[in-house]
């Protein structure tokens, strides 16, 4: 019986001696040595997952959310440096289950992060970071902005 995949490539018959390159296996020892090379250059937040959030503005605010399940408090760390806020945690699956047993695996676990830059200056001493109901909120209140001043250019 012919294989109806050697069928539609057209390997059957005279042509099966050809293999078809599988390209989830390095082909040749320089394939093999070049993959570590790469995961190295990619370093750890390689296999880190990335949140989504929704960012909005009040008059005196800005608001970040994002959906963060199966996440304790404590494992959250929210900084700010400079204008840019980070969000970084890790989900931790509390079971063992072997790949083999899956049927579907769409569930992201092990470290996240998430870094914004902010459109305008907040008050960092002021934000306030809450979790309910796996939804993450962070309040950032806006600087007060300081007091325009009109210089006036002299002629000299």
């Amino acid at each position: 019986m012919v294989n109806i995949f050697k069928k539609l490539a057209g390997l059957s018959g005279k042509n099966d001696h050809i293999k078809i390159k599988d390209e989830a296996e390095p082909q040749t020892a320089a394939d093999q040595e070049e993959k570590p090379a790469e995961q190295e250059w990619l370093g750890g937040d390689y296999d880190e997952g990335q949140l989504s959030i929704d960012v909005y503005q009040t008059p005196d605010k800005l608001i970040i959310k994002s959906t963060i399940a199966g996440v304790k408090p404590s494992d959250i760390d929210i900084s700010i440096n400079n204008d840019m806020l980070t969000i970084r945690g890790k989900r931790e699956l509390n079971e063992e289950i072997s790949d083999d047993n899956y049927l579907i695996k769409e569930c992201y676990w092990g470290g996240f992060s998430r870094s914004v830059i902010l459109p305008v200056e907040v008050d960092a001493e002021k934000v306030d970071a809450a979790l309910d109901n796996g939804v993450l909120t962070v309040i950032l209140p806006k600087a007060k902005s300081a007091k325009q001043i009109s210089i006036k250019v002299k002629e000299k």
